[in-house]
């Protein structure tokens, strides 16, 4: 058998990830690859330090793009702030709050679980209680924006809550970041992680990550080793800091990081409250056509992201046939539902460059042709 080229279609991609990419982000893609050393590549990492910090809207001097997705942006921030024997209140309200508990564990941490019923967001209530019953809980982890629901958690009351009984925050913002306002700085948030292939609309790969000078100073002062080399974050401080000078830590994926950049200046250029106001138009589309389906959503509209729309599927309809004849006849992806919600729902992503009036035509007359 000869193996030749691999071309795929041109999708629309309406999933939960990755998005749609901005055309400018695959051009940049395919720019000449320099060295992970050059002074020109160095210079670059410098300014998308600059570009990651405007999306976070911090000054945290640590703010990075670990190499590695989402789920290593994760790990990157319960292997660095958990020591065997800490415990951390997780908020669960979804899978990736159950991620969080399977994290905690995998460090020694002991995980106290606050479980919030899926399609809602994490109640500040419930949080505080756990808080005032366990003086000894160090670090709270929440999900900002819940994938697996689309439900859209109050992260600022939250870490409120956290800093009153003077704990840390742990936030995953993978859907978040750049879809809906994340203010770090003003909301004092001490580790938060992200991914490049949601509200980015860059290749799937890296994990846009900032931490707090609160939680510097714990990595700083951990008494045992932090159990992943790669992702130590005290060792990778040396290869994302220093003008004009980085030690070796590994091969940084290069072109990965121009794709980055591109995907962080287009976001600057718009502005970070116009991209968001952009998702908040597209959404309004998709639900104003969706009700006329009779297709009803999982999350009340008061806790509901804009940008990961989880519908019912409706009475009768097979999940894997309809989203099948989506995808064959209209090369349109939408996204199956996860955990409680397997074979229950939809969910529908309006991402980054994937947030645009045409995306929401096309998947609204697929989805009424394909259901009549």
């Amino acid at each position: 058998m000869t193996i030749t080229s691999f071309i795929p279609p041109h999708r629309t991609l309406m999933g939960p990830g990755p998005s749609d990419i901005y055309p400018q982000v695959l051009q940049a893609l395919s720019r000449p690859t320099v060295g992970h050393l050059d002074p020109l590549f160095i210079g670059m990492m410098d300014e998308l330090k600059q570009l990651l910090q405007y999306a976070f809207q911090t000054q945290n001097t640590f703010t990075i793009a670990v190499s590695a997705p989402g789920s290593a942006g994760m790990e990157a921030c319960f292997v660095n702030l958990v020591e065997a024997g800490d415990k951390v209140l997780v908020c669960r309200n979804g899978v990736f709050g159950e991620r969080m508990r399977e994290n905690v564990e995998r460090c020694g941490g002991i995980a106290i679980v606050v479980d919030n019923e899926w399609g809602t967001a994490v109640d500040p209530d419930l949080v505080e209680q756990a808080l005032q019953n366990d003086p000894d809980i160090k670090i709270v982890a929440f999900v900002h924006a819940e994938t697996s629901t689309g439900a859209l958690s109050d992260a600022k009351t939250l870490a409120e809550i956290a800093r009153k009984y003077d704990c840390l925050t742990i936030v995953d913002a993978v859907t978040s970041l750049g879809g809906v306002p994340l203010l770090v700085d003003e909301w004092q948030l001490d580790a938060v992680y992200s991914g490049s292939q949601k509200c980015l609309s860059c290749t799937p790969g890296l994990s846009p990550l900032t931490f707090s000078q609160k939680a510097i100073d714990k990595i700083q002062q951990r008494k045992t080793k932090v159990q992943s080399w790669f992702l130590d974050q005290s060792l990778v401080l040396g290869y994302w800091s220093g003008e004009g000078k980085r030690s070796y830590h590994h091969t940084a994926p290069v072109n990965s990081l121009y794709a980055l950049h591109e995907a962080l200046v287009l976001l600057q250029n718009e502005g970070l409250e116009n991209a968001w106001q952009r998702h908040r138009n597209a959404h309004e589309e998709l639900k104003t056509g969706l009700e006329k389906l009779g297709i009803q959503f999982v999350v009340e509209e008061a806790s509901r992201l804009p940008q990961l729309n989880a519908v019912y599927i409706p009475e009768g309809v097979d999940d894997i046939e309809l989203r099948n004849e989506l995808l064959q006849r209209y090369n349109l992806e939408i996204g199956a539902g996860l955990g409680a919600l397997a074979d229950k729902a939809w969910r529908i992503g309006l991402m980054g460059y994937g947030a645009r009036s045409e995306n929401v035509a096309l998947c609204l007359k697929a989805l009424e042709t394909t259901l009549k």
